[in-house]
């Protein structure tokens, strides 16, 4: 160990992580000392990591984090995760933060203080690329002073911000790429206000937890699109065609729009949520390269609705991967003549039931049909702790079914997950 590097023990140090692992590691010789005031690039104060961050007085942990962020130089990658503990004075947080934040790329803060500290002003116009900030309060944002010339990824959880704030932050990061909004509590002046969020670089945004009338999102280069648990009237995505990748879990939106950029999509994956099938298909309907769709416990807004096996393949030629979940009726059993289409490019199809009935056993045989090329296919059930009679008979009768019908397809991998 004593012919390393002191900049490879300076990397070693960094992939520690946790502060309190660093110190102790420090303290092996001299030289472990100079990698970690030198050569230490990374450093983590988590309450999730000790316990004892919990029993100190809210004094003594200051100077703790503040003599062990002062002993280093270039830190690259700061994470002060304190969500759990007593609120921190201002001014030893901003004195950390000043200390690092020329040479600082990547900055994770979850610090509660009093009062509350401007977190833009104090990190702007510097080299930071991925900054997460969680149960703060963002108000008052400057792009002409506020700019974030080199930051690629922003994360808010639980941050109370205004609209126009919110809009004001992203011209204010003018090569951001992926942002996630986790729970963040938007400030409107007008109740029925619109949120509009512009961007010319993002290609990602994960939206969770947020409740809002309106959205208007115009980002021309966006790649994925992930709205979860979400309470929406409209949502809608002005786009050039760059979207890969739809992802809607768990929300409810009357409207919902993403204009002219389904052409490029490759993966849809829909689920918990209530559909429209003729209005979901028009959506999607040109999305000529997508690879998989997933329509997982979806509702239909029509009681006599159901997902048309037949557009699908018409217009999905390079589907390879199928995923469907929905509550079935007799219009599901619809296929269309003997010939009239395959999945041919199908490889795993992956079938779940809430409910077991015989209806999905004639399901599952009617789709193995159509897909010649299959070659895994994955079966999801709902099995409750409490079964009738009657249950546990359609339960056997459906297994030996599936014996029997594997049968004819002896190639295919079958495999079966039952909650």
């Amino acid at each position: 160990m004593e012919y390393l590097p002191v900049e490879v023990i300076g990397n070693i140090l960094s992939r520690l992580g946790a502060a309190r692992d660093v110190v102790i590691a420090s303290s092996t010789c001299r030289k472990w000392r100079e990698a970690w005031r030198n050569h230490l690039h990374t450093l983590t104060f988590n309450s999730n990591d000790w316990p004892v961050y919990h029993e100190l007085t809210r004094s003594r942990l200051e100077i703790i984090v503040t003599q062990t962020i002062f002993q280093t130089n270039g830190l690259r990658c700061l994470s002060i995760i304190m969500d759990d503990v007593d609120e921190f004075s201002a001014a030893p947080v901003i004195a950390w933060l000043m200390y690092t934040r020329e040479t600082l790329r990547q900055l994770h803060y979850n610090v509660r203080t009093t009062p509350n500290i401007n977190i833009l002003e104090k990190c702007g116009r510097q080299r930071l690329e991925v900054l997460a900030l969680a149960h703060n309060t963002i108000t008052g944002v400057e792009p002409s002073y506020q700019k974030f010339p080199c930051l690629r990824s922003l994360s808010l959880s639980y941050v109370s911000i205004s609209a126009l704030d919110l809009s004001l932050f992203l011209t204010a990061c003018p090569k951001v790429e992926a942002l996630n909004l986790v729970s963040i509590d938007i400030v409107m002046s007008d109740p029925q206000a619109t949120m509009e969020m512009t961007s010319n670089s993002l290609k990602d945004i994960y939206v969770e937890a947020i409740s809002l009338d309106k959205i208007i999102l115009e980002a021309d280069s966006l790649e994925k699109l992930h709205l979860k648990d979400c309470t929406l009237e409209v949502f809608e995505l002005v786009s050039k065609g760059s979207l890969r990748l739809l992802k809607i879990d768990d929300v409810s939106v009357i409207h919902l729009d993403i204009g002219e950029s389904a052409e490029n999509l490759e993966i849809v994956d829909v689920s918990n949520f209530t559909i429209m099938w003729s209005k979901f298909h028009h959506m999607i309907a040109k999305s000529s390269k997508l690879r998989r769709l997933r329509l997982w416990q979806v509702v239909f807004d029509d009681d006599d609705e159901a997902v048309d096996i037949e557009t699908i393949s018409a217009c999905f030629p390079q589907l390879t991967h199928l995923s469907l979940s929905y509550e079935l009726r007799e219009t599901a059993l619809h296929y269309g003549s003997q010939d009239s289409f395959q999945l041919e490019n199908v490889t795993v199809l992956e079938l779940g039931w809430t409910v077991i009935s015989d209806l999905f056993s004639h399901w599952v045989a009617g789709l193995l049909e159509r897909c010649p090329n299959l070659r895994k296919l994955v079966i999801y059930g709902v099995v409750s702790e409490t079964k009738t009679h009657e249950e546990c008979h359609t339960l056997a009768n459906f297994t030996s079914f599936i014996v029997r019908l594997m049968r004819k397809y002896s190639h295919v991998d079958v495999q079966f997950e039952y909650e």
